[in-house]
């Protein structure tokens, strides 16, 4: 197994000059150098050929000894020094200062076909970072981040990357509910790849600690090599990059929301200065459609991660980051520009979304209307949003308001919900509909053609990710198999994978690990 290696980011940045692997404060510094804690007895439960192709590696490679070894962290791949990232962060809306990478270890830098790609093990051991945690991860959490982040992928929404999943041979105690009741459960360990894993956080820290010569030092290096295309002097350069950095986090929660996810833990420090979905923890899948919907545990009573608020939360982390970059640029009011903007620019990305998921090509002003009256209806009684949607598609032009309501019928949960004043106003909502599609010049087969290339068939739902761990638990990856191919094609019909295009089953309604999930999972 032949790797590029590089490594920028530990040979320009400054180093905690420490090596001690205990937890504790780290200062002016951008990374710890810490060894992975080698796993008893590893073995390699599933990889992605796609991200294995990108990264230089064949199929051969993914079955060799080399790279059981590396990505298990069992050794350390030739000419690369293992490290830790610190960074801070607000957590739930407080400040709570130092973080940093607790369960994660950055093996190194890797070019292929002029794209570098940063590699990271999540789950492979302690860092000066962990806290009071151990800084390894289970199975149960490691199968829903591979999974995600590949699926995620292909329904195009900006993501890391997963490379591979592995089982460490130990076991590792975990607290599910956090309510007392800890248990073994089996290691693991996920190799994930992204751009960088630099965060909102990571200029913070600095900001926050007022080490303006190593926060400069990180905004260059960042620009440097990951937005090389952003010329200009300081000032000019770095409201460049903010700019940047708040577009793609926009384009981002468009996506989230046209898929219906549901990120969970939106904090500061899992943020990404690349605008990719980073940090798969208590994640979801939106089944009914309900906008106050948040899967973690730990936010069920204030939901500020809630589906509805992503937009509003994204903007939020954005103050801080401009808050954070503040000291390069020492003038608030194009910050205040750039921030003032996100809201304006985001109703019309996604005004622009929306019709495209309701297959309306001529973009009329009236739409807005008729999308609004459409999330409300939607949240009255439970209706599946995928289903929903997906079957949308089937509704004819010529259709009645009754043909085409009965085209989506099968999306509520309970039909006998739908009481009469319901009816009528879905049955309101289609005559709209119906006139609208009339307005269009595509033909029925076409808008459907158009509409299922927005509109997924298949997502990871939560039950099917539990499913899959039951079955993993017991040393069973068939169907861990079976969700990640069909997760390749979200958009395809796949006719002998139709029985994942269902409703959430009831016993999946109110059971761990399918409606909320803590932190830990």
């Amino acid at each position: 197994m032949k790797l590029h290696i590089q490594n920028n980011f530990t040979a320009e940045l400054p180093a905690d000059p420490s090596e001690i692997n205990t937890p504790r404060q780290v200062e002016q510094a951008c990374f710890s150098y810490v060894v992975p804690k080698q796993p008893s007895n590893p073995s390699l439960i599933h990889a992605s050929v796609e991200v294995a192709d990108f990264l230089g590696l064949s199929q051969e490679d993914i079955l060799s000894e080399g790279f059981l070894n590396t990505f298990s962290g069992n050794t350390v791949y030739p000419g690369t020094k293992p490290y830790a990232l610190s960074y801070a962060g607000h957590q739930f809306g407080n400040w709570a200062g130092q973080l940093g990478d607790g369960r994660a270890i950055n093996l190194t830098e890797v070019v292929h076909e002029n794209n570098t790609y940063t590699l990271q093990l999540k789950g492979a051991g302690p860092t000066p970072y962990s806290r009071t945690a151990d800084g390894f991860a289970v199975l149960r959490s490691s199968i829903r981040e591979h999974l995600c982040a590949e699926a995620m992928h292909y329904l195009g929404v900006p993501t890391t990357r997963s490379l591979s999943l592995m089982l460490s041979g130990d076991q590792v105690l975990r607290d599910v509910l956090y309510n007392g009741n800890p248990a073994y459960e089996k290691g693991a360990i996920v190799c994930r790849v992204a751009p960088s894993f630099i965060r909102f956080g990571s200029f913070e820290l600095f900001a926050s600690r007022e080490d303006h010569v190593n926060l400069k030092l990180l905004a260059d290096f960042t620009i440097k090599h990951h937005f090389s295309h952003i010329k200009g002097e300081d000032v000019e350069k770095y409201l460049a990059f903010f700019q940047e950095v708040t577009q793609t986090t926009l384009n981002m929660i468009v996506h989230w929301q046209r898929v219906g996810f549901v990120h969970g833990v939106m904090n500061t420090d899992n943020m990404s200065i690349h605008g990719i979905t980073i940090d798969y923890g208590p994640y979801g899948w939106l089944e009914d459609y309900n906008s106050s919907w948040t899967p973690n545990t730990t936010d069920r009573q204030h939901k500020r991660y809630r589906f509805g608020n992503q937009p509003e939360i994204a903007l939020w982390n954005l103050y801080q980051l401009a808050n954070a970059l503040y000291p390069l640029i020492q003038d608030a009011k194009p910050l205040e520009a750039i921030l003032d903007a996100f809201s304006t620019d985001f109703e019309k990305e996604y005004l622009n979304m929306m019709q495209n998921k309701l297959g309306l090509q001529i973009k009329k002003e009236e739409d807005a209307v008729l999308i609004q009256s459409l999330t409300a209806l939607l949240e009255k009684v439970e209706t599946d949003m995928t289903i929903f949607f997906r079957n949308l598609s089937n509704v004819a032009k010529a259709d009645t308001a009754i043909t085409a309501f009965n085209t989506i019928k099968d999306a509520f949960y309970n039909e006998k919900d739908l009481n009469e004043t319901i009816l009528k106003d879905w049955h309101n909502w289609f005559e709209k509909y119906s006139i609208r599609i009339n307005e269009e010049t595509l033909s029925d087969s076409a808008r459907k053609e158009q509409m299922n290339f927005v509109n997924p068939k298949y997502v990871l739902r939560n039950y099917m990710a539990q499913l899959c761990i039951d079955d993993a638990d017991k040393g069973d990856y068939s169907l861990l198999n079976e969700l990640f191919e069909m997760l390749k094609n979200p958009y395809d019909e796949q006719p002998n994978l139709q029985k994942w295009f269902a409703k959430r089953p009831d016993w999946a309604r109110d059971k761990v690990g399918c409606s909320m999930l803590s932190c830990s999972s």
